[in-house]
């Protein structure tokens, strides 16, 4: 028995879609989740950037005696995911390659779709992944960089939000795709207006339940489950407002939201300086 968290973390609340899962799946594990919501969005980010951000929060999280790591986040995942795992000592999950396992075991004409933020789609990790499980699939990818301010403002079932899924779906329904990845941790939250546009014939590969299973997976293989007869806690930091994460989180999450803490930047560079001293 390990009675350490697992630290979970995303760019802003999108991650907490993912926690979500991870809290029905793992009920009687501690969590902390930490949203970089000073630095949101990473997506229009430089790739190097955002992994400089990703290993301040991993070492952060780690200094704070977490048993594993989730990378909530599929920027993050794609910019960091290698290197976390190489330079840190607890366990490091991602996002990116359950959802590409899950697309190809989906898709029956082999033509996937991506939505993703742009840093994602630059990064091609999903496409790499994909041809390594099936070389003759073919990827499809789209940036969509209006969606998530869309699905974090005032209105994320509004028209606008609507627009803009049927501008990023054209080339994914004009290029054939019978099974479209939601490449970003907000996107799921839009899910029904994204299968409309899609129609019903086409499949739509989130990867929370798939990330949680692997979590799940990975402290069994590891020995660091925490006991099963008992209800596990969970704690919200963020470099951002807390009081928005709160008001916002609660969306995203579908649980409630007490305090949310919060971290200032500089002590998250100060954890990645301890890490590398």
């Amino acid at each position: 028995m390990d009675g350490r968290p697992i630290g979970v973390f995303d760019s802003g609340m999108g991650g907490l879609t993912v926690l979500h899962e991870c809290l029905v799946t793992l009920p009687h594990e501690d969590f902390v989740y930490l949203g970089d919501g000073a630095r949101l969005p990473y997506g229009p980010r430089p790739l190097a950037e955002v992994r400089v951000y990703a290993r301040e929060i991993a070492r952060f999280l780690a200094a704070e005696d977490v048993k594993l790591i989730l990378v909530a986040c599929n920027t993050a995942t794609a910019a960091a995911l290698p290197e976390l795992q190489e330079e840190l000592d607890v366990p490091v999950v991602g996002v990116i390659a359950p959802e590409a396992h899950a697309a190809v075991q989906a898709t029956r004409n082999r033509r996937i779709g991506l939505l993703a933020t742009q840093a994602t789609v630059t990064s091609a990790r999903y496409e790499r992944l994909v041809r390594t499980l099936d070389a003759g699939a073919e990827l499809v990818a789209v940036a969509c960089p209006r969606l998530v301010p869309l699905i974090e403002g005032d209105d994320p079932f509004g028209e606008a939000t609507v627009a803009a899924v049927r501008d990023y779906a054209a080339p994914l329904k004009a290029a054939g795709v019978d099974t479209v990845i939601l490449g970003c941790t907000h996107y799921p939250l839009i899910r029904p207006i994204l299968q409309r546009v899609f129609g019903r014939d086409v499949t739509l590969v989130f990867s929370a339940e798939e990330t949680a299973r692997e979590v799940a997976e990975t402290l069994a293989r590891k020995g660091i489950e925490h006991a099963a007869d008992r209800e596990g806690t969970y704690r919200f930091l963020t470099t951002g407002d807390p009081v928005q994460f709160r008001t916002m989180g609660q969306r995203f999450l579908q649980l409630p939201i007490g305090e949310v803490e919060h971290v200032e930047l500089a002590a998250l560079a100060a954890a990645a300086a301890a890490a590398a001293a």
